[in-house]
């Protein structure tokens, strides 16, 4: 329970030897209504999160994942009447609500508490990993949100209009008017003056109008405003830390990771560091692979239990860095 709210999810606990304490991980996901599976249903059901804890069990780390508010069982909670006054402030409360259920297992072990987050959930991982107690010793960003939410929104756009332009769908003028709206529309809202649709492109046209609707500009401003990489620098010393890249993800590019990886530098955070993905998608998908197909590529795979091997534990013996 936080801020008045049940929050659900699923807790695996892989087979383990009576009185052994191991690894825990909790799983967050990426934006939107996505739910403690990694999923949208009924039309988006990659099911990340849960192949992630699948991936985790083999390697006899115990794993929490939940619904956030507005998705799965857990729905609005406190915000079902006045749904605009939900901020990133108040996922983050519910995540590390959920990383103390998580802590207070009576199979955890104390010394090893991690936090797996894809997408915009790597960005909630930093978050969590700053306000928890005690704080996680290692840290997955596996595709994680690592420029201001609105940039992100813009390249991607920018990307979506030239892919466009490039097939001959609409004319290149069309285009770089568009991706100029764009940017004037972002840092219009970022000052909180209207935002101006008319003469674009339909979907150009709504996503930017969305930016003002009373029900998501709270939300809106407050992610924007983190700096993801000044997030990043403020983790524990020494957490072990692992950024994935894949290199056919066009949601979050690989150039996009270098600032959040110097500020882990200057954190001293340790481990496996980068993992680029060769021709993996955004969803951890080999590229190509339709987004709903419920695989992991063997390359997101072996991070994985790269970045678990201090704590593999296969069921008889307490899990320990090593």
């Amino acid at each position: 329970m936080v801020d008045g709210t049940t929050t659900y999810g699923t807790l695996h606990v892989p087979a383990h030897r009576p009185g052994a304490r191991l690894a825990v991980a909790l799983l967050l996901p990426g934006s939107g209504p996505t739910d403690r599976n990694g999923d949208q249903p009924p039309g988006f059901t990659p099911a990340t999160l849960r192949l992630i804890a699948d991936v985790l069990g083999q390697d006899g780390v115990i794993s929490l994942r939940f619904d956030k508010y507005f998705t799965g069982r857990t729905g609005p909670g406190r915000y079902r009447d006045d749904p605009g006054r939900i901020d990133m402030a108040a996922f983050t409360r519910q995540a590390v609500a959920a990383y103390d259920v998580m802590r207070e297992q009576p199979e955890t072990d104390q010394h090893a508490l991690l936090i797996v987050g894809h997408s915009e959930g790597g960005l909630q991982a930093l978050l969590v990993a700053r306000a928890a107690r005690p704080k996680p010793v290692g840290l997955a960003l596996l595709e994680p949100q690592d420029l201001p939410a609105l940039d992100m929104m813009d390249y991607q756009v920018a990307g979506q209009l030239d892919q466009a332009a490039a097939a001959g769908v609409i004319t290149r003028e069309v285009a770089e008017r568009n991706k100029a709206a764009v940017r004037e529309g972002i840092t219009d809202f970022r000052a909180r003056h209207p935002v101006v649709v008319e003469g674009l492109l339909p979907g150009v046209a709504a996503l930017l109008r969305d930016l003002d609707n009373p029900l998501k500009s709270r939300f809106i401003h407050s992610v924007d405003a983190i700096y993801p990489p000044d997030v990043a620098r403020r983790i524990g010393p020494g957490t072990r830390v692992m950024v994935t890249c894949g290199t056919a993800d066009t949601q979050v590019p690989c150039w996009t990771t270098s600032p959040l990886l110097r500020a882990l530098s200057a954190a001293h955070a340790t481990g496996p560091g980068l993992r680029v993905l060769p021709e993996v998608d955004h969803f951890l998908h080999p590229a190509g692979t339709p987004v709903d197909d419920q695989i992991l590529a063997e390359s997101a795979r072996l991070a994985l239990h790269e970045f678990l091997r201090p704590w593999w534990n296969d069921g008889g013996g307490d899990a320990r860095l090593r």
